[in-house]
């Protein structure tokens, strides 16, 4: 079974927010492939699907963003879900709005939710989707500008990346994710 987690906060005062951006790629799939999340007993929001004759999860933690490894882990625990089909989809500071970065690994970047899943899950050797937030500008808290709405000129941008994204989670299903990246990094 291939994971694709979707890195958020639940709630609808999180909705559309730069933090959220991995809620609505995993909310783009669901609606592509016409199905629904359900709450689990591993506190998240899972959708599950056979694609392409593969079959895929998609997941939501609703443990809020810092706390996302204490879902995914025991999620992956019960299904039996190797490192190795992991994908992870989360906003990143350091890349403009709208821009996407696929890797093999990598370290947390200062990324709370991705500090979780690496000590939960006991390495920094996962796949991830980055989408690019941009950085908060004139002295502005880190913490306001993620839990923030897109400025209107960055609408149009991010929503492609949310596709391309989502794009990018569906080829995974049957490509090895090294010819994704090489596809999605250009």
């Amino acid at each position: 079974m291939k994971l694709f987690v979707g890195l958020g906060n639940p709630g609808k005062e999180y909705e559309q927010t730069r933090h959220n951006v991995g809620f609505m790629v995993m909310d783009e799939l669901a609606k592509r492939w016409n199905i629904s999340f359900q709450t689990t007993k591993f506190r998240g929001m899972m959708a599950s699907a056979i694609i392409s004759g593969e079959k895929v999860a998609l997941c939501k933690p609703l443990t809020y963003m810092n706390l996302s490894g204490e879902c995914v882990r025991p999620l992956m625990d019960y299904y039996g879900i190797d490192v190795d089909d992991v994908i992870v989809v989360y906003d990143d500071l350091d890349l403009p709005p709208g821009k996407i970065r696929l890797r093999m690994k990598g370290s947390a970047g200062g990324h709370n939710g991705i500090k979780s899943l690496i000590y939960h899950l006991g390495t920094q050797e996962f796949k991830r989707i980055r989408i690019g937030i941009g950085r908060p500008a004139n002295g502005q808290k880190v913490t306001d500008y993620v839990l923030g709405r897109f400025a209107k000129e960055e609408s149009d941008a991010v929503m492609e990346a949310i596709l391309r994204s989502a794009d990018a989670c569906e080829k995974a299903v049957t490509t090895p994710f090294l010819q994704v990246m090489n596809e999605f990094n250009k």
